[in-house]
């Protein structure tokens, strides 16, 4: 992927299963869910935010986990969500977007078809075969730990034009 498709980036969808955690859970015998998410990603979702770069999760899973992190992060979130790409349409018009201003970061199957519409499709580097086959970029971390970080230090050590941001 090129840096110059890199610096038209001000819109990043993201997955959270195995992009904001390494894709396990946790599940106490009263049936609460838990996951592990790194501080260092936290770290570059702000960084992000503060570069002015549009952010959403749009999840499958419709487990509150997902909201508490996104409410953390103050990040849009839409969760229990069967069919992403709608949603992810929705969301570019509303922000303004356009495929090829967006990113959309996954790592399974059910996130093909939104990386396959954005401008630029990152994967984590233990995301599914299918992610890692239609991926632009692939990171060096996993997910849940630092590769959301890891997208961050690279999309904001691009000169970006003035107007992007």
């Amino acid at each position: 992927m090129s840096s110059a498709a890199l610096a038209k980036i001000t819109a990043i969808a993201f997955d959270f299963d195995g992009v904001f955690t390494d894709d396990r859970v946790l599940v106490s015998q009263t049936g609460e869910e838990s996951v592990l998410c790194s501080r260092s990603d936290g770290m570059g979702i702000g960084l992000l935010r503060d570069a002015g770069i549009h952010m959403i999760i749009i999840s499958k899973e419709k487990n509150p986990v997902v909201a508490a992190r996104a409410k953390k992060l103050s990040l849009e979130v839409v969760h229990g969500c069967d069919d992403k790409l709608p949603v992810l349409r929705e969301w570019m018009t509303r922000v303004g977007a356009t495929t090829d201003t967006t990113a959309y970061m996954g790592n399974d199957i059910n996130d093909v078809e939104c990386m396959n519409f954005v401008g630029v499709a990152i994967a984590p580097s233990d995301a599914h075969a299918s992610a890692l086959a239609v991926a632009d970029i692939v990171t060096v971390k996993p997910g849940g730990r630092g590769a959301i970080r890891e997208v961050a230090d690279n999309l904001l050590h691009i000169q970006r034009p003035t107007s992007a941001k």
